[in-house]
């Protein structure tokens, strides 16, 4: 696997949120996307991103565009030095919200995408990363 171009971007802030999945959705069409895949990627962005601002206190996005033998892909690091999760088989619990998401929650995000790791240490913080492929 080749890491054909890779950047990092703040998500600080609400801005940052919409500038987080703009950026997803540039970089998805580039991959050569169709637009259901893109748009399963581009929510998924949407509630880590807001998870990153809102539970992890800001951190970064972290993209690299993929090239698996010609098969082209989008993995995304969503950062933080937040309290990370205390309980994670409840955040990972289907149907689980903690009332101000989109209601997707982590195990939304994780069935939009093809690849999902996730890594808390509480007092730490968490890191989410997911890949997409075209």
């Amino acid at each position: 696997m080749i890491v054909k171009d890779s950047g990092s971007l703040p998500v600080r802030i609400e801005q940052d949120v919409v500038l987080a999945r703009q950026l997803a959705r540039k970089l998805a069409g580039e991959c050569g996307m169709r637009l259901v895949d893109l748009t399963k990627l581009v929510t998924a962005v949407s509630e880590l991103a807001r998870n990153t601002v809102v539970y992890g206190g800001g951190g970064d996005m972290d993209w690299e565009v993929l090239d698996d033998i010609g098969r082209l892909g989008l993995r995304l690091v969503f950062r933080d030095e937040g309290p990370g999760i205390p309980d994670l088989k409840l955040a990972l619990t289907d149907g689980w919200t903690s009332g101000s998401g989109m209601g997707l929650g982590l195990t939304g995000a994780r069935r939009l995408v093809h690849e999902f790791e996730l890594d808390t240490v509480p007092g730490e913080g968490t890191r989410v990363t997911i890949t997409r492929w075209a």
